[in-house]
């Protein structure tokens, strides 16, 4: 493979007519790293992919990819290739003509190209299926057919849009540990779209999470998860409780009060005022009744084998919470405790969606 290149995104925008898809975004991805764009449906992460594909114009702004400004030029010239949500397999060919098309399209002979197309797909554990048609391969080989087409190109990057969607749950978690130890093996630099917040914590080294075509965060999966920037980011990426209240100050201490329950907290930083508490599902514990910081009355129960969520009652509103302890559970009305520790939450200014 040829040495990875990096990417940069210059406060490029997309405009359609009125209509900003994506706004000012800037970023860098540096070479042989996978960075993931994330984000709800309609936040701009496909049109910022297919951005850097050329698969659409630039409104503004500048797009660089190994160190040359690519921002006019064709898709065929930017020495990128993409991995799409529906493969775009041509069911007529077997496996090895189709991994060859891409580079007898652009004049390679038939002998090399072969010999090429047989590698990638010896190296993606493909060996041996090069006479099938797409039709008689299960979803995750014709995933990896889709990935060989694109590495016998040996692009500078490696785009994925979406490329798991098709792939029922448990396919899925395994293509796409697959997908993240070839990118590393290869040291390929590979942008990455997808709605799915595990898949992007799991496969990335950057993620950048997108909402209303500009970027919401940026940075690793450990840093967007435990400390999210707004209420938007901790809902979002991952379960979380969030309960709207005030922070208050008392001679150096910070508590949040919420439903005539004031707790102490860190909030580091924070000025007092209205506030939003995020704390994950995992990070409650669960205790008898007349224990912990919060009293609380089982709502619903939900066994999951390692583990049971409850929806718990409390002067905080509903709260779920993970409980590993499967052997004791708690039924339907029955009291409990909540317990956590300051560190555990998360505070948030203001009491809205975004960080104010």
């Amino acid at each position: 493979m040829k040495a990875a290149g990096g990417v940069v995104f210059d406060h490029v925008s997309k405009r359609y007519g009125d209509v900003a898809a994506v706004d000012d975004v800037s970023f860098e991805v540096h070479p042989a790293q996978l960075v993931t764009l994330l984000g709800p449906s309609g936040c701009g992460k496909t049109t910022t992919l297919r951005m850097v594909a050329g698969l659409e114009p630039v409104s503004s702004g500048r797009i660089v990819i190994g160190g040359k400004d690519v921002t006019r030029r064709a898709a065929n010239e930017r020495d990128v290739s993409m991995v799409f949500q529906s493969y775009a397999l041509f069911p007529h060919m077997n496996v090895l003509d189709n991994v060859c098309y891409g580079p007898l399209s652009m004049g390679m002979s038939k002998e090399k190209a072969r010999e090429i197309a047989h590698s990638k797909l010896e190296m993606l554990g493909l060996a041996g299926l090069g006479a099938r048609l797409p039709s008689e391969l299960s979803g995750g080989q014709q995933q990896r057919v889709a990935v060989a087409r694109s590495l016998v190109l040996e692009p500078a990057v490696l785009l994925f849009d979406e490329p798991l969607s098709n792939l029922d749950a448990k396919l899925r978690r395994r293509v796409r540990q697959e997908i993240r130890e070839l990118q590393q093996s290869l040291e390929l630099t590979v942008i990455y779209v997808t709605h799915d917040q595990e898949e992007a914590l799991a496969v990335s080294d950057q993620v950048i999470v997108m909402d209303g075509g500009r970027i919401a965060q940026q940075g690793t999966p450990a840093a967007l998860y435990e400390a999210p920037a707004s209420r938007f980011l901790a809902d979002f990426i991952g379960d979380a409780n969030l309960v709207t209240g005030e922070l208050i100050r008392e001679a150096g201490a910070a508590y949040f009060s919420a439903g005539n329950v004031s707790l102490p907290v860190d909030a580091d930083g924070l000025a007092a005022g209205p506030a939003t508490l995020a704390v994950r599902p995992h990070r409650l514990r669960l205790v008898p009744a007349g224990e912990g910081m919060l009293p609380a009355e089982c709502l619903r129960a939900a066994y999951l084998g390692s583990r049971i969520e409850y929806v718990l009652g409390t002067p905080w509103g509903e709260l779920l919470v993970f409980d590993a302890d499967v052997r004791k559970p708690i039924a339907r009305g029955d009291r409990a405790g909540v317990a956590f520790a300051p560190n555990d939450v998360i505070v948030l200014p203001g009491t809205s969606g975004s960080q104010q």
